[in-house]
């Protein structure tokens, strides 16, 4: 079985990491910091803002169960990707709305599917769309945060609402527990 990865950053890697291991298809996901210029940087590192690095998590899907331009639909629907450096509360760099491809393939869906939603939004889009540069894994305790730790301030009141809008807008995506 062929699997393919891209990376995604759209604000803190929890609510992204929170939808993408309910998607069907989808068979691993990694919270990590990527295209910036400090070698591996702390979570502290990048919450200060200045190491260039984002939030994001590297989905690795099935291509014959899911489809790279539906993984981006999902990831522009359940974040706003016309708002610069922030998502809701979460402000600074490291929550920049990013593509960050694994080759020229990928680069050119991404390249479609950004230039769709930039036009159905009149053209207010600033998702950056790269080459992953410089990724390296976050530490142990944010992989699989939602899922262990759902009652927390944080996931409760804005990881929570995030997968609710995944799971009603794209029922047909959502694996079968």
């Amino acid at each position: 079985m062929a699997s393919e990865t891209i990376t995604l950053g759209g604000g803190c890697f929890w609510c992204l990491e929170a939808v993408y291991e309910l998607v069907d298809g989808v068979l691993a996901v990694e919270s990590g910091y990527s295209n910036g210029h400090v070698p591996r940087p702390t979570y502290e590192q990048v919450c200060n803002g200045d190491t260039g690095h984002a939030e994001v998590v590297r989905v690795t899907f099935d291509p014959e169960r899911i489809s790279l331009r539906e993984v981006l639909e999902i990831f522009f629907t359940i974040h706003d990707p016309t708002t610069r450096n922030r998502q809701g509360n979460d402000v600074g760099p490291q929550y920049r709305s990013g593509i960050y491809t694994h080759g020229e393939e990928q680069a050119a869906v991404a390249r479609e599917v950004l230039a769709e939603v930039n036009a159905a939004s009149g053209g207010r889009v600033v998702t950056e769309l790269m080459p992953e540069a410089s990724y390296s894994r976050a530490e142990d305790y944010h992989q699989h945060y939602f899922a262990n730790h759902p009652g927390q301030g944080y996931c409760a009141f804005v990881v929570a609402p995030k997968v609710e809008k995944f799971r009603k807008t794209f029922r047909e995506r959502v694996r079968a527990a």
